[in-house]
């Protein structure tokens, strides 16, 4: 029987103000969560300009790190600790890595929307996503397959199809997909691995890790010019999980 059109819009008025519930109330909780995250990654870029360069992240840079749910790159029962600005872990001796790190490393690879790029340390997935965002298409290596695999299942249920995941020893890069306009390494070599400097491209950037694997770490951007000369500042101290080599 068809309602009357007077009762018909109140309850049309009644569902429209009703408080979201679900996925979506989560969602919606999450995107919160997100914006406060990167006010506080903002805080950390001008807190640290003196040393790193940047006071502010670029408006694709912040956009990206606002976009992608890094709650998905957390195991379950860290999900509601997923934008705390901090590495979390997700097993297997690795975490993730500390939000403002992964906002810093991806500003100063200066990502543009034609770039392709490689990344040594896929682990949760959550470095990878966000250059996603960013650049035509990613490349990523994992060493430690059960983090490979799952960082691939949890990219391609978000959509992500400009990610290629194999598992692997990063150290050696991906020559066969080189040259790179950027590479990333999220875990830290004691020194900078020269077969990523031979696969990064004229004009290209390398950001790492570099140091011992039990003391702290100097974050190194690498350019290349375009007659191949090498040109590597210091930018900030920092402690990552070392670059584990296959056997």
């Amino acid at each position: 029987m068809e309602l009357p059109l007077r009762l018909r819009r109140r309850l049309l008025s009644l569902i429209v103000a009703a408080p979201l519930g679900g996925a979506a109330a989560a969602e919606d909780r999450y995107a919160a969560a997100r914006q406060r995250l990167l006010a506080e990654i903002e805080r950390d870029m001008r807190a640290t300009a003196g040393s790193t360069g940047r006071a502010a992240l670029s408006p694709r840079v912040a956009q990206a790190i606002a976009k992608v749910p890094r709650e998905r790159f957390v195991p379950p029962e860290l999900a509601d600790r997923a934008y705390e600005n901090r590495p979390l872990p997700i097993g297997h001796e690795q975490t993730i890595s500390q939000p403002f790190i992964v906002a810093l490393m991806t500003e100063l690879v200066d990502p543009a929307p034609t770039d392709r790029v490689l990344e040594i340390g896929t682990g949760s997935g959550y470095q990878a996503a966000v250059l996603a965002e960013l650049v035509a298409r990613v490349y990523t290596i994992e060493i430690v397959r059960p983090l490979g695999e799952r960082a691939a299942e949890v990219l391609k249920a978000l959509g992500y199809a400009n990610v290629e995941v194999r598992i692997g020893d990063g150290y050696l890069g991906w020559p066969e997909a080189a040259p790179f306009d950027a590479i990333v390494v999220t875990a830290a070599p004691e020194q900078m691995p020269q077969p990523l400097i031979d696969q990064l491209a004229p004009g290209g950037r390398l950001i790492a890790p570099i140091g011992s694997r039990y003391g702290i770490q100097q974050l190194q951007l690498l350019r290349k010019d375009a007659q191949g000369r090498i040109v590597t500042r210091s930018v900030l101290e920092v402690r990552f999980v070392p670059l584990t080599r296959g056997r």
